[in-house]
């Protein structure tokens, strides 16, 4: 029986995921009704499933209706299925305030029609904000987060701090010297080395946020629904601002990204012509050679079309293969490049090689844990009225910062202009 229900729970999960790609990528208001229709029944489903699963592995004793304690099997479902129906009509309780049906469906109405959200579900919430503003709820919040580790692939990988604004991180430069003594000179000739952190980066505050057209959310017209096209949206341009952020942010009312930190070594700093591009040498000698074998354990940023056009298939002088594409078991590309690792990204946040101008960066080595983005992951909506447009918009606001912790294992390859004829 319990096995039966565990592969009944597997099929209807796999189930809902596919309906929420489905709700995503499907562009008619018909068809994200009805799918969100089934997404609700569905939902239910999995739910009591769940509660059967759970009924089934509690003592026989538990069991409900005046059943025998060595009931089991077939006839054990029946009292699993009659505790799950007289726990359903039991109002369930939730220490979270944003995380209930009650505030999450005031949200949906305060952002699709402008409802206040009512005084007894805000008090808490709004001691520091203003009439107009709503704490996204829980349930919506913790998705953004997930979400945006599986859509912002550089973001996913950088280093996460949640300190105060403004603190300094000291960055400890010193690196003391050892000197031989002999036996003979009696007392130590070393030079006594003070250790001291005269460096450090401060974060500040900076928002970012993402605005949605009100003629996009007045299709949604259930809690579920409104969920499910609220966060995909949300997380797509939040998780885009921040990878381009990190690697080209001007530090200027945003981040400071990796390919803008003028504390990269200037030897670090490498141009390589089309000729130079292509060839293994070149990258050899004037690449990873300028890696310092204590930052080796970094990889390679670059755009998809710079490895497939460029990288993938070049070879050494032997004829050894130093770009390649391994598949593993399930299928998934594993790019590697002179033995490091290649996370390839969009356009937007490194150039293509053959789209790039004179100049541009094309490639960036780095540890990714080398860069701090520094946020609460506190998240604020705002709705207001667009009268130049004529819509209603939602504001989702993050603030964060973002610097590299340590720039010297950094390498950025730049652009070079072609070799004269």
């Amino acid at each position: 029986m319990k096995e039966k229900l565990k592969k009944l729970l597997v099929a209807k999960q796999e189930q809902r995921e596919a309906l929420n790609k489905s709700m995503i990528e499907c562009e008619s208001k018909e068809e994200r009704a009805a799918i969100g229709e089934t997404l609700k029944a569905l939902a239910t489903e999995i739910a009591e499933v769940e509660a059967m699963l759970a009924e089934v592995d509690k003592p026989a004793e538990e069991a409900v209706d005046g059943a025998r304690k060595d009931d089991v099997g077939e006839g054990r479902s029946i009292n699993v299925l009659a505790s799950m129906q007289s726990r359903s009509t039991e109002p369930k309780k939730n220490s979270d305030p944003f995380d209930t049906e009650e505030y999450r469906t005031a949200f949906m109405n305060f952002c699709k029609n402008g409802t206040p959200i009512p005084q007894n579900l805000r008090a808490d919430a709004t001691t520091k904000t203003s009439d107009t503003s709503a704490v996204i709820p829980t349930t919506i919040l913790n998705e953004i987060v997930q979400q945006m580790k599986v859509y912002g692939n550089l973001y996913a990988e950088v280093r996460k701090l949640n300190i105060q604004g403004g603190v300094q991180v000291p960055i400890l430069s010193l690196k003391p010297t050892a000197t031989w003594i002999t036996a003979d000179t009696g007392t130590s000739q070393s030079d006594k080395q003070k250790i001291q952190a005269n460096t450090s980066v401060s974060f500040s505050y900076y928002g970012l946020e993402c605005k949605i057209a009100q003629t996009l959310l007045v299709n949604v017209t259930t809690l579920e629904m409104f969920q499910q096209l609220f966060v995909p949206l949300a997380t797509e341009a939040i998780a885009k601002a921040l990878d381009i952020s990190i690697m080209n942010g001007t530090g200027s009312g945003q981040p400071l990204g990796i390919t803008k930190d003028t504390r990269v070594p200037t030897g670090n700093v490498v141009t390589l012509n089309p000729t130079e591009f292509a060839s293994w040498a070149s990258w050899k000698k004037k690449v990873f050679a300028k890696i310092p074998k204590a930052y080796r354990t970094g990889k390679f940023y670059m755009s998809q079309a710079t490895f497939d056009g460029y990288i993938d298939g070049m070879v050494d002088q032997n004829g050894q293969p130093i770009g390649r594409v391994n598949y593993g078991i399930d299928g998934a590309e594993t790019y590697r490049f002179g033995g490091k690792t290649v996370e390839t990204v969009e356009d937007d946040v490194v150039k293509a090689y053959e789209d790039a101008t004179t100049g541009d960066v094309v490639a960036v080595f780095v540890n990714p844990t080398d860069y701090a983005i520094n946020s609460n992951l506190t998240m604020q909506t705002v709705r207001w009225v667009d009268n130049d447009t004529n819509e209603i918009k939602n504001k989702v606001i993050l603030i964060a910062d973002g610097k590299l912790i340590d720039p010297n294992g950094v390498v950025i390859v730049k652009k070079g202009a072609a070799a004269a004829g």
